[in-house]
């Protein structure tokens, strides 16, 4: 039996198709984030973990993500818009969080020019995301 990992990455189908090596990418950044999260003690009470799904969308998928996302506003859980690329969706209930990041399409075009930019470029961006969501949950920085 294989245990979930606490932060998951997920990439929309047309960035896999976009990118052939995003999967190994994400893959390996996924596990990165989960010891580096570790490693600052974000699981500290291993009854109540904050379970963390990033998902990287394209810009036309991240609008239909964030049209789904803003009609669950007023139910139990809590919608933040982080940029107008990242929107978190936090249900305190279940300590889960969704994460959906849209890759611009000016992020896109300088990916698809410069494929060697690829890791880096989409490390600093969930660095990002994931030390805004340290911040709004009281965790240490990564």
């Amino acid at each position: 039996m294989t245990e979930m990992l606490p932060i998951t990455l997920n990439v929309t189908k047309d960035l896999l198709d976009k990118f052939t090596n995003i999967k190994s990418v994400s893959n390996k950044l996924e596990a990165q984030f989960n010891f580096q999260t570790l490693t600052a003690n974000w699981y500290g009470d291993e009854e109540d973990i904050l379970t963390i799904q990033l998902s990287l969308e394209t810009p036309a998928s991240f609008e239909q993500c964030k049209e789904a996302l803003d009609k669950l506003s007023g139910s139990r859980v809590t919608i933040s818009h982080f940029s107008d690329d990242v929107i978190c969706c936090f249900n305190e209930g279940e300590q889960q969080l969704l994460c959906t990041i849209a890759m611009t399409m000016s992020e896109l075009d300088l990916l698809v020019l410069q494929p060697t930019l690829l890791a880096g470029y989409i490390q600093a961006k969930l660095r990002k995301v994931l030390n805004l969501i340290a911040q709004q949950q009281s965790l240490a920085s990564i």
